[in-house]
Order: structure tokens, then sequence, then C-alpha cells
């Protein structure tokens, strides 16, 4: 594997706050590479140093064998960054916004075909104000990709989207990494991470605190397997005290935290066996936001 992100004791200070403390890590070319974290846990700070549009206090950061401080010109020509809703103005019309971007560049690609490959074809006259949100990340895409770069970062890519447009933005993430591109994603949505990223960087307080790939980190977490149902009138939760963990109730639901190989069946059982109505019965298996709220101690899945 080829790195392409190098990152060693990385610290960025703003008087008297650490924003990243000694962070360390590595990309290898190819991945999708995800940074999760709490509010101010110093996800931001971290990729804009990888981008030069930061100056780090302390630490070394290559990416692409550069260092965004002395190559931060050179450098620019290789990568692309996922702009912010805020950078484009109402009524700059999307061909526009892909002309003057490619017009940074020594080397671009055929932004028409962009247009074509993103879905944005029939957009192509509209101004920016007009777009849908779906339809404005996926100009931000097109825009990261516009010099063809070898890394791209996204952030917070699928904020505000309804559900449809996530997933339509996953395929294209997916896409972009199948076109030979490595990509920084940074997201509050742990289902994203989970599905997109071969590795994840738990962040917290300025240093990250796990990382490795989600399956892993879900097995390391050893969280118990939740089994969720409805109960029809009484119920005594003491029923469940050898096949649970933890019993949980609030009103006629219930959840129970089972352990062993097949806790399903026995608490299935126990209520059979001691004539407790049930219904609306299914699990739920552990995943990266319980993670997630494990390492951190954060009811927050927020950047």
């Amino acid at each position: 594997m080829t790195t392409v992100i190098d990152v060693h004791g990385l610290r960025k200070t703003y008087g008297t706050i650490v924003a990243v403390d000694e962070v360390s890590f590595q990309v290898e070319a190819g991945e999708i590479f995800g940074i999760v974290g709490p509010n101010g846990a110093g996800k931001t700070t971290t990729v804009e140093c990888l981008e030069a549009q930061r100056k780090p206090d302390g630490g070394t950061i290559r990416v692409l064998g550069l260092d965004p401080q002395r190559d931060g010109q050179q450098l620019r020509e290789r990568i692309g960054v996922q702009l912010q809703e805020a950078n484009l103005p109402d009524r700059l019309r999307v061909w526009e916004a892909l002309d003057l971007f490619a017009s940074f560049y020594r080397r671009s690609v055929d932004w028409e075909k962009l247009l074509d490959q993103l879905g944005l074809a029939e957009k192509r006259n509209a101004p920016f104000a007009k777009l849908s949100g779906g339809q404005k990340q996926r100009l931000f895409i097109a825009l990261s990709l516009i010099n063809n770069p070898e890394v791209v970062f996204l952030d917070e890519l699928t904020t505000g989207l309804d559900p449809q447009a996530r997933h339509l933005m996953w395929d294209l993430v997916r896409s972009v990494r199948e076109q030979g591109k490595t990509v920084l994603l940074t997201t509050h949505f742990m289902e994203e991470a989970e599905r997109l990223c071969d590795r994840v960087a738990v962040m917290n307080r300025g240093k990250i605190i796990a990382l490795d790939t989600p399956r892993n980190l879900i097995l390391g977490l050893k969280a118990k397997t939740r089994i969720i149902f409805e109960v029809n009138g009484r119920f005594d939760s003491s029923l469940l005290d050898e096949v649970a963990v933890r019993v949980e109730r609030e009103g006629n639901r219930v959840v129970v935290y089972g352990e062993g190989d097949n806790p399903l069946s026995a608490v299935v059982q126990t209520l059979e066996r001691q004539g407790c109505g049930f219904h609306d019965l299914h699990t739920e298996q552990p995943n990266l936001e319980d993670v997630f709220l494990a390492l951190t101690g954060d009811l927050q899945t927020t950047k």
C-alpha cells in the first residue's frame, strides 16, 4: 500500500485552547478514510491543516509527499476540496461555477463530462440558488473533481439532506474512490462512516482515541445485542434477570441487553414460560454509533 497522507504529532492551539493535540495517522491510497467526533473534537482543524488552510503549531504533515505549508500551491493542484454552501453566489450558474473553477488550475478535466457523470446536465444553466440540497452537494463534488485530484477532502457532505439524497451522495463517494482517488471524509452521521469508510478515526478533545475499520471498532466494543419489544399489560422485569445484562423499560416498550450465543431465544422462552404477552419484537446489533457514544461519552453525534 502507498501512504498518501502521513500525519505525525500534529498540534494546533488557539490561545490556551488546544484544538489538536499530538495527532498521528496515515491514509493509504484508494481508501475512504473517515474522521468522526463530537463538537470541538478537532476534526475540522486537522483537515484544514492537511489542506494548507491552517498552519500547525507542531508536528509534521505530508500529503502526496508534500508539506502543505512549504508546497501549498503544488499541493492544491493535486487535491480536491469540497466547498460549503456559503462559498458560491446565488446567481452563479452551474456551468459558470465549473468553468470558473477550471480556470484556477493548470490542468483540469472536461467539466461537461462531469455534469453528465454527476446528473447535473439538466441543471447546466440553473443559478446556484435554484438547486436543491442534493444538487448543490453534487455541484460541490464536481468542483472538487475539476482538477482531477488524487486526494479528495469531503466535509460533512450530507448534512441537511433527506435520506434518499444522502444515499445518492454515498453512491457518488464510492464512484469517486472507484476512479482511483483517495477520499478523506469528516461526518457526524455514524451510519455514513460505517457504510462508506474503510477505516475510521474517532477524535475527542483534540486527540484520536480510536482508529480501525468500522467492523473492528464495533467488535472491540463488545456491546450487547438489544432485544426490543412491547409488552401487553403487566410485566415484571426481574423475570429476565437470568438471561439479560440489563433491562430498560419506558411505558410498554422494553429494551433487553442480552449476551450469549442466542439471547433472543432465551428472552422469548422466558417470556412465554411466564405467560407475559408481547409484540413488535425485533433485535438491534451494535453499530458504530454505540462505539462513538462509548468512547466519547457524548450524546451528540455532531461535528
